[in-house]
């Protein structure tokens, strides 16, 4: 595996299969490298094929934290993370600094202006106009044919989409499904930070969203979601809301495949998580 470190060291290491015109896969990530990491590249290896190249991209991209504590407590583990990357046969690891991303001077920003104005967007003003941009960089920078993202996060993904069909970006999104622990909880990077009591109670996140997911009205669904996770002292809501699956906004009924979604605070630590409802009982407004 070759590692490069400035986006002109990786224009170089791509010459060959540019001019071969071999496929690349790219894997977008902030390190921290998790089993559900490992089966995102699992997955850029079967999309490229055989004679294909797969890249990763270890970067903890400033511009999309709009808390400065939360960007310096986000966990790094470079060689931890080169090492995973090896073993399971990545051909190229990407993992430039901040001066090798962003000019100084820079002034331009990709701005999404609809998928990303809830739930996540709410509580985290910026955040995907900073995962916009660079992911956009990575594209073209790694020149990739597909990218390989995971489903948990599952806003980012409709945003990346919708990036990709509105600016015409000749890049396939490919998909992966959510991984989750024994217990339950969604693999995350953040995992890491809990402490042992909140990282035994964690679990009830999802336990709550597939339960209430089960019932047939949307607000009885809220209102059984919400009572299971604050049944815990130690949790935190930064907010539980049903949407629409295809347009993210809020729904009062289930008319339509929606998306039961939660960020919780445990401490300092937010996770996220979600379940789809996808066939979801028509019903009158609740």
């Amino acid at each position: 595996m070759k590692v490069v470190n400035t986006a002109n060291e990786l224009k170089i290491a791509l010459e060959e299969s540019v001019r071969n015109h071999r496929r690349r896969v790219l894997v977008p990530t902030m390190g921290a490298l998790h089993a559900g990491h490992l089966e995102l590249v699992k997955l850029a290896r079967k999309s490229a094929g055989p004679d294909g190249i797969v890249i990763v991209s270890i970067f903890v991209n400033p511009i999309q934290f709009d808390r400065a504590e939360d960007l310096q407590s986000y966990p790094r583990t470079l060689e931890d993370d080169l090492s995973s990357c090896r073993a399971v046969g990545v051909d190229l690891a990407f993992v430039p600094d901040v001066d090798s991303m962003y000019f100084s001077d820079r002034s331009i920003t990709v701005t999404e202006s609809l998928l990303s104005q809830n739930l996540c967007g709410t509580s985290r003003p910026g955040h995907f106009d900073g995962v916009c941009t660079v992911v956009l960089k990575l594209f073209l920078l790694s020149a990739c044919h597909a990218a390989v993202f995971g489903e948990k996060d599952f806003q980012q993904l409709a945003v990346i989409r919708r990036m990709v069909r509105d600016l015409d970006v000749p890049v396939e999104i490919v998909e992966c499904p959510t991984l989750r622990e024994s217990d339950g909880l969604a693999m995350s990077s953040r995992n890491t930070r809990l402490g042992a009591e909140q990282r035994k109670d964690a679990p009830r996140i999802q336990r709550a969203l597939s339960a209430a997911a089960k019932l047939n009205q949307a607000d009885a669904i809220l209102t059984a979601a919400r009572k299971e996770i604050e049944a815990s002292p130690l949790t935190r809501i930064d907010y539980l809301s049903l949407v629409d699956a295809e347009t993210l906004q809020p729904v009062s009924s289930l008319e339509r495949p929606t998306v039961l979604a939660a960020a919780v605070f445990y401490g300092e630590v937010r996770l996220i998580d979600h379940v789809a409802i996808v066939n979801p009982i028509s019903n009158s407004p609740a």
